[in-house]
């Protein structure tokens, strides 16, 4: 039985050239890149060459990219570092009902410490009204957090129409570029974001590294005490085969962002046309219009997610429920449930499909058979 990994959203294959570089490094480069000795500057020439090339992606300078654990640690730092230096402008934050819980959470723990968080509602495609963000908008707004492309349903937001309502505002925007980053072209000057986290895994880059691109006037309180890596922002002694890994990992995305969109967005509608052949009935959850090129929501009337997601692992087919951070939990999806509601089907009977490196036309035309076996023998 051929296993088939269709869940690149919650984390995604190393690229093979990202592997050989990090190994690479690993042997041959092990000083400390603060050591002003040979070793230590070897390691602080790749650590510098990857900052480059991150900085290069997105349109911002060397010394806005700071380097995270990854995408948590950076939405961390970039949400509970800027408010708590923000502070006495105001303790406002506006988000959404549908963000990675790396940002809920961080809302959650500021509430606790007397800010003000207001979550925007969404439509049943995932999008946010522009209209409730004005009307949500304060003097003492200091922060807006409003991610790119959702992880669940791949719905995106209208980050530059959101960076334009900011302009003249005092409060940051902060962007998670987590799904989006590598898919889509990301400038973070014509965007009009302040902070922007992404992370390594899930671009075919290795597993605890991340960055945090923070515009040159942003003010950030550290979230870790120590060494002054990172201008002071992030301390700790830098991981430097796994720096180097991203900055490969960053390299080959972007360069392939194109070709990536046309294939990915094949692989959709080739699904989608299977299973419509096969007889299937379905809904597409998430913006029709406005969504990223490897995710692929679906709800299947009359069946029970848990028990699609077990029939389909047997089967050799890897998917998901949604967020790979709730794995094991029985709670509905929160994304599902603000663009639906808590009663509605879609809550209980929707599968995230996702794409990416090493997924085939025959692989995907072979998992919607799959999928269809199923659907007809859980609703039979």
């Amino acid at each position: 039985m051929e296993r088939m990994y269709l869940d690149h959203a919650a984390t995604s294959p190393m690229h093979p050239d990202v592997i050989e570089e990090m190994t690479s490094v690993m042997k041959e480069t092990f000083g400390n890149p603060s050591s002003i000795h040979a070793f230590g500057r070897a390691s602080r020439q790749l650590v510098d060459e990857a900052r480059n090339a991150i900085a290069g992606s997105i349109h911002a300078d060397y010394n806005e990219i700071i380097f995270t654990s990854g995408g948590t640690e950076a939405d961390n730092l970039a949400i509970i570092g800027s408010a708590e230096a923000h502070k006495e402008k105001g303790k406002h934050i506006i988000t959404t009902q549908t963000e990675h819980h790396a940002v809920l959470h961080a809302c959650t723990f500021l509430e606790s410490k007397g800010f003000e968080v207001t979550y925007l509602p969404v439509d049943r495609t995932g999008r946010i009204s522009l209209d409730d963000l004005k009307k949500s908008l304060r003097e003492d707004t200091i922060l807006v957090t409003i991610m790119y492309g959702n992880n669940e349903v791949g719905t995106i937001q209208p980050i530059k129409e959101i960076g334009e309502l900011l302009k003249d505002h005092q409060a940051y925007f902060h962007c998670d570029a987590v799904q989006a980053f590598g898919l889509t072209k990301l400038d973070v000057r014509e965007l009009g974001v302040d902070l922007m986290s992404v992370s390594g895994h899930k671009i075919n880059g290795p597993k605890g590294i991340g960055f945090l691109y923070a515009r040159k006037s942003v003010e950030l309180q550290p979230g870790l005490y120590g060494g002054e890596q990172e201008r002071k922002r992030r301390a700790g002694t830098e991981n430097v085969p796994a720096i180097a890994g991203l900055g490969k990992a960053v390299g080959l995305a972007v360069s392939a962002i194109e070709e990536k969109n046309t294939l990915y967005t094949g692989f959709k509608t080739l699904m989608k046309d299977t299973l419509k052949a096969e007889g299937i009935q379905f809904e597409e959850n998430g913006s029709l219009e406005h969504g990223l090129p490897h995710v692929l929501n679906l709800s299947f009337p009359g069946t029970d997610v848990e028990s699609m997601l077990v029939n389909l692992d047997m089967s050799g087919i890897a998917v998901s429920s949604g967020s790979a951070c709730t794995a094991g939990s029985i709670e509905p999806s929160h994304v599902l449930v603000a663009m639906f509601g808590k009663e509605s089907d879609h809550i209980r009977n929707s599968i995230r499909f996702s794409f990416g490196l090493g997924n085939t036309e025959e692989q995907v035309i072979g998992a919607a058979r799959e999928v269809a076996k199923i659907v007809k023998r859980l609703t039979a």
